[in-house]
């Protein structure tokens, strides 16, 4: 019985942790890396790493030529979040036969922003006899497919809310600077216009997803402004002091509603100096359910953990573009990765 065999697109800060992962893995075995960045293009892979050894993988800026050259059973894909961007790349992956596995938070779900693309990956899936997933912890995770889960147990369902709140002074420098974490709130707002700060992205799908599988018909997703988290007090984090005044972070919200009421409310928190790091889940029915998670799930450890979990249930997979909620209850891969393929 041989080793899964993995291909890494993307070697970055994310793909780079599960990398790291993966070689502490039984029964998985790296098998290529591609990466367009010229600093790391022509390197070992374990050098790019900082594991101290060599691992004999070169990183190479030709998908093509590599997947043409390497046997893969799948690819862990790690570039972007926007679908319109990735797409091209996971289109080369899927056309060499290999199942993919993606952080791209579009395509956690689609089909309700990208319809046309999410036709043309799931036909060409299916053509090439692969399987392709986007996941990852929000979205992927916490605000969607636990909900999902957690309905489970409702007769009747009025409404679901969801609440995310993150204290980001424990996080990663660019995620820091992705919120805006010591701006001014003109700054922000600045960034904002300009979209070199986007909020989260990922609640539009994660409505999309819990709709469809309660079956309900949602007459629109709205997903709300940003809005900077202003620092009552000084705040910081080992690289980001942020003074009072000043933003801490941001708050987004998504709603969906059905004849105008809303059925559906996401809300999402980042910001240096969070007193309280949780996942809540609120579900008005019968039986009403009421979940909170403290402090909330680390989002690079999640993510990580979601994507190495997923390899199994991906292999085994039917073709096509699918997505959490298509697939097997999620669950952590423990032993050696062959156990869950072969069984």
């Amino acid at each position: 019985m041989r080793n899964v065999r993995v291909i890494l697109f993307g070697v970055g800060a994310v793909g780079s942790l599960i990398a790291k992962f993966l070689l502490e893995k039984d029964g998985v075995e790296i098998v290529g890396a591609i990466d367009i960045a010229k600093d790391k293009v022509g390197r070992d892979l374990g050098e790019v790493l900082g594991v101290n050894k060599k691992l004999g993988i070169e990183i190479s800026a030709n998908a093509d030529a590599l997947l043409s050259k390497v046997e893969a059973d799948i690819a862990i894909h790690t570039t972007t979040s926007f679908l319109k961007d990735t797409f091209p790349q996971i289109a080369s992956i899927i056309k060499h036969g290999v199942k993919v596995v993606s952080t791209c938070e579009e395509l956690t779900y689609p089909y309700y922003t990208e319809p046309k693309l999410a036709k043309e990956l799931d036909t060409l899936a299916k053509k090439y006899k692969t399987t392709v997933l986007g996941t990852g912890i929000n979205p992927g995770f916490l605000m969607d497919t636990l909900v999902v889960t957690l309905t489970a147990v409702c007769q009747k369902i009025e409404k679901i809310q969801v609440v995310r709140v993150m204290n980001a002074g424990t996080r990663r420098l660019p995620f820091q600077k992705k919120i805006g974490a010591g701006l001014t709130v003109e700054e922000f707002k600045q960034k904002i216009a300009k979209k070199q700060i986007t909020g989260h992205v990922g609640l539009e799908q994660s409505i999309a997803m819990i709709a469809d599988a309660l079956s309900w018909k949602l007459d629109e997703i709205l997903v709300e402004s940003v809005e900077p988290i202003i620092a009552d007090k000084a705040v910081g984090s080992k690289d980001i002091k942020v003074e009072a005044g000043k933003v801490a972070g941001l708050r987004q919200k998504a709603k969906g509603f059905i004849k105008n009421r809303e059925v559906i409310l996401l809300n999402f928190q980042a910001y240096i100096g969070a007193e309280e790091e949780y996942d809540a889940i609120t579900i008005e029915g019968i039986p009403s359910v009421k979940q909170k998670i403290q402090p909330c799930v680390h989002g690079d450890i999640g993510t990580i953990a979601m994507i190495v979990n997923s390899i199994p249930k991906v292999i085994k997979a039917q073709p096509g573009l699918l997505t959490m909620k298509d697939l097997p209850v999620p669950s952590a891969a423990l032993e050696d990765m062959r156990k869950y393929i072969s069984s």
